[in-house]
């Protein structure tokens, strides 16, 4: 499918750079594929849900991925860079989005956080293991396991999305709202937003109407904020990224949709972990490992029966994963009537619960 499908105009004002307070007073519009749409706000997800449904949530915990250095080369003048790290592939090895890649070759040194020689708790220093495609980088570090995560989270910065980044610099408000309610285990470089419109308040009242709740972990990585390269889908290849669904949590969910429950992914991120550990029969077996499931129109859900999801950017992997889900004709009229209507875009904008299209049931 050609890429110009999924593209719209979405004007500035409507992106958000700042969430609701509270967070559930985010609104939230309601997509029924053949039915008119329909405004609520988050704090009113009991109401749209049903006793014995399940919600699916991500609970992985951004870390201060974002890091800037310094590249220390013999007989080279000093050069400063930028590293998102994405995905760790050992205990003391970080792959890394890096912006000044060319700067970098394999076997350098280079310095994170303070480079004053004299300031040693503000630093961090690595080597240059490899070189990827499209400034990708491999760091291995000083550090490793438990005293590595502390190292980066001293050093780091909460990495938001572009979109947000350039036209406001990150400060101490963002490590609180640029993370869950439940978030608990470390590894994503961004958000899962679906899962920003949740309060402790609005989680117990979902407990009381009878709806349960599961958590699987899928570590977003970097890979979600590139934009596509490519003129069609068939071109496109998706980043991996590291997720894991326990025995407990697939008997749960299967036995959910057994007595006639429906799962509810909060975020594409959930959704697409889900899909991952899902067979052709549309059991939902344990997983551990990575994912690049890239989901078009066309695709045939196999896990998922509603899909909670914020509003995303145009010609986005994730703008044509919900199209798969709901179908494009639906989405694109959903998208422009909330654009009309003020919805607030991206991360820490509003939100959606979108049923599939008819031929997904």
């Amino acid at each position: 499918m050609h890429v110009s499908l999924f593209d719209f105009d979405l004007p500035p004002e409507n992106i958000a750079l700042r969430p609701a307070e509270p967070r559930d007073a985010s609104r939230l519009l309601l997509v029924r594929p053949g039915r008119q749409l329909e405004h609520f706000q988050a704090r009113d997800l009991p109401d749209l849900l049903q006793p014995g449904d399940a919600l699916v949530f991500n609970d992985t915990r951004v870390i201060p991925a974002q890091l800037e250095g310094v590249r220390h080369r013999e007989g080279a003048e000093a050069a400063r860079f930028s590293a998102t790290l994405h995905m760790r592939v050992a205990d003391d090895r970080w792959k890394a989005f890096v912006k000044g890649a060319k700067k970098l070759k394999a076997g350098d040194h280079v310095r994170f956080g303070s480079d004053n020689p004299a300031c040693d708790a503000d630093k961090l220093d690595a080597t240059v293991a490899e070189k990827g495609e499209d400034g990708e980088i491999t760091f291995a570090f000083e550090f490793s396991g438990p005293m590595l995560d502390q190292a980066i989270a001293t050093v780091g910065h909460i990495p938001l999305p572009p979109y947000i980044a350039a036209k406001r610099p990150e400060d101490a408000r963002d490590r609180a709202d640029y993370q869950t309610v439940y978030a608990r285990e470390d590894g994503a470089v961004a958000a899962p937003t679906a899962g920003l419109h949740f309060t402790p308040d609005l989680l117990d009242r979902l407990a009381a109407r009878g709806i349960d709740r599961h958590f699987v972990t899928l570590h977003v990585g970097a890979g979600t904020f590139l934009p596509m390269k490519v003129d069609t889908t068939e071109e496109h290849k998706m980043h991996s990224e590291v997720g894991y669904v326990t025995p407990q949590t697939a008997e749960a969910l299967n036995a959910v949709r057994a007595r006639g429950g429906r799962v509810v992914a909060v975020g594409t991120t959930s959704l697409r972990l889900l899909e991952s550990a899902t067979g052709d029969d549309k059991v939902i077996r344990p997983f551990a490992g990575p994912t690049d499931i890239f989901i078009t129109p066309g695709y045939r859900f196999k896990a998922v029966d509603l899909l909670m999801t914020n509003f995303h950017l145009p010609k986005s992997t994730l703008f044509m994963l919900v199209s798969a889900f709901s179908g494009l004709e639906t989405m694109r009229a959903a998208y422009a009537m909330a654009i009309e209507s003020g919805y607030r875009f991206y991360s820490y904008g509003d939100t959606s619960l979108l049923y599939p299209a008819a031929e997904q049931v």
